[in-house]
């Protein structure tokens, strides 16, 4: 068994529901992502300070995890994370706080959310409260046309 595959494991079950998952669980997000990108520290660290469990993976290159988390090329950003207990959720990039905790609460039938690219001002970017830019929601059939969830700085 490769260390590629020990760190694709964890996704296997990315949107499966799982036995009574504890509240702990709920409150991990895993964040794949390369071991150089600062902004991706800082997201994390947002994550941490949110009161997250954060647990992350270092990878030279994340085409594997997200084409196994079903992230559409055009939503692509920087980093991917998984959180959730009994329903897992995919965080693609630089999604706000308000958005995940608007998915944790509502539990949308999604795969997940995504900030595409690096916007400016966006958590873990210079966050600035009164950026714009729009959350997307990442469907469950590939090929879906992305819808938005949540529009910052409205």
């Amino acid at each position: 068994m490769t260390n590629r595959s020990l760190v694709l494991f964890p996704l296997i079950g990315l949107l499966t529901n799982l036995p009574s998952a504890s509240a702990d669980e709920a409150k991990t997000i895993t964040v794949y992502k390369t071991p150089w990108c600062g902004c991706c520290e800082a997201w994390s660290d947002a994550m941490k300070a949110a009161g997250f469990h954060v647990v992350t993976e270092n990878m030279e290159d994340l085409t594997a995890i997200k084409k196994q988390a079903g992230v559409p090329e055009d939503l692509q950003a920087c980093h991917t994370a998984v959180v959730g207990g009994d329903r897992k959720y995919v965080v693609e990039g630089h999604v706000p706080l308000e958005a995940i905790s608007k998915m944790m609460t509502e539990r949308p039938d999604i795969r997940g959310l995504a900030v595409p690219g690096m916007p400016q001002g966006s958590l873990g970017m210079g966050y600035d409260p009164s950026a714009v830019y729009t959350v997307f929601a990442i469907g469950m059939s590939p090929g879906e046309t992305p819808e938005p969830y949540l529009t910052t700085g409205d």
